[in-house]
């Protein structure tokens, strides 16, 4: 993240448990801070101009988890959809899901990238990159984001994200269906992602991988992302298939990606791989096949040897060995690398620098967000105070005002409509898609409902 780069989050609602109405609102800008102090102020420091420099910690570390008694809820929801079930405040972090959004936008150079170039291959290529690196959770100034839950059951939630200069429109709809299996959970990816480059004219659509995150209840926690992804570009026929592999015996395949882009005669113009854990590369198709043939002869004498040693997992849960970084083709062109994230990042929620910027608050940015930004949420902010106790009643309270709210539109039988999107179609898919109405940044936050 920039220096010279002012963010702002707003998000509005609750979205966990009982409770999903909500909007949120991000933009990275250049601009001046809010008041004219050079004083401190939780973590975040004010630049001689005027400039400010994001927090790079959380103002206390994250609480330290007791498995019998998450065990003894968790028990009750193996193989269950988890959206629907409540669960206590200590299996959350400070960041509600609609923030979480917002780090899909944590590498928009690669779209800037892409909107500087004039060949669709290497556009593809770089908008591959920037799926790939949503994934990996891991900035560049120049767009704003505005997301709503815009269903309850099942909880879905809308974004809409542009750029300040005009160059891109981000938008989609993501549902992620949970379901938990004994020491693991899995989420089903559900939603189409839509990325307009205005300046090309062009439309790229794809969806997420499937996610499994193991060892939630004790052990290290590990994630496999697998699946594959199909990036269409609509207006060229372009098109771009990202193989992500699960983890596979011995653990040979953790993180891997492999894929190729195609234009709309087949031809295979590159081969894109990878890990969405470090780094992503483009290379010749030929010179890929010819190095993957030389390290197929090398791994035949290597498979040997791990069978005799007996180097199989015994759970399927246990994270596997860490194996080698990217073996780089010679001739390939690095498209992406993942940024290191802080040293304290393992007490922080493994949180990146981007993410402990999410839910900063500002002296004076009141008076710019709206009452239902989620920064303005109880529960969230003494959790990421380290008051886990007061976190958990105000989560209670929260959720229970939630349902009082539901029953009263029942009682009157009235429908919970959203505010900033609304149900439509997709003009690129044909199909159906939660799309921005527009007006959320004229500021104009009359008639919010009272959700804190």
């Amino acid at each position: 993240m920039s220096n010279e780069d002012e963010f702002y989050d707003a998000v509005t609602g609750l979205d966990s448990d009982e409770s999903y109405e909500g909007v949120s609102e991000a933009s990275f800008k250049d601009a001046l801070v809010f008041d004219g102090n050079t004083q401190k102020n939780n973590g975040s420091v004010r630049q001689e101009n005027g400039i400010k420099k994001h927090r790079t910690s959380l103002p206390a570390p994250m609480f330290s988890r007791n498995s019998v008694s998450i065990w003894s809820i968790l028990k009750k929801c193996i193989g269950l959809e988890l959206s629907k079930i409540t669960m206590p405040i200590v299996l959350n972090e400070p960041l509600s899901f609609l923030q979480r959004i917002t780090e899909y936008m944590e590498h928009t150079y690669l779209i800037n990238r892409a909107c500087l170039m004039s060949d669709s291959i290497e556009r593809m290529q770089a908008v591959a990159a920037f799926a790939v690196s949503a994934v990996a959770s891991q900035e560049e100034q120049g767009f704003r984001l505005v997301s709503e839950q815009v269903s309850h059951h099942p909880p879905v939630s809308a974004f809409h994200a542009e750029s300040l200069v005009g160059d891109f429109v981000f938008h989609g709809s993501i549902y992620p269906k949970l379901k938990f299996w004994g020491k693991s959970v899995e989420a089903e990816p559900k939603g189409i992602i839509t990325l307009e480059l205005l300046k090309h004219n062009e439309a790229y659509t794809w969806s997420n991988p499937y996610c499994c995150v193991h060892n939630i209840i004790l052990g290290k926690l590990w994630i496999e992302q697998y699946g594959t992804v199909e990036i269409v570009n609509h207006s060229t026929g372009d098109k771009c298939v990202l193989n992500f592999k699960p983890c596979g015996m011995f653990g040979k395949e953790l993180h891997k990606v492999e894929g190729y882009i195609q234009d709309k005669s087949k031809k295979k113009h590159c081969v894109i791989y990878g890990k969405w854990t470090e780094c992503m590369w483009s290379v010749d198709p030929q010179a890929y096949e010819a190095h993957k043939k030389s390290e197929r002869k090398g791994d035949n004498k290597k498979h040997k040897n791990e069978e005799l040693d007996g180097a199989e997992n015994d759970d399927a849960d246990d994270m596997p060995d860490v194996q080698e970084t990217v073996s780089v083709v010679p001739g390939s062109t690095l498209l992406w690398r993942i940024d290191s994230r802080p040293a304290h990042s393992a007490t922080m929620y493994n949180f990146t620098h981007f993410a402990m910027s999410l839910n900063e608050l500002e002296p004076g940015m009141e008076a710019t967000l709206a009452p239902s930004d989620c920064r303005f949420r109880p529960d969230i902010r003494a959790m990421e105070n380290g008051n886990m106790e007061e976190a958990s009643r105000e989560k209670e309270r929260l959720e229970e005002k939630q349902r009082a709210a539901r029953k009263e539109r029942a009682k009157n039988d009235e429908e919970w409509s959203t505010r900033w999107f609304q149900m439509g179609t997709n003009p690129y898919t044909g199909s159906q898609a939660w799309l921005y109405t527009g007006g959320y940044f004229n500021r104009n936050y009359q008639d919010l409902p009272d959700i804190y």
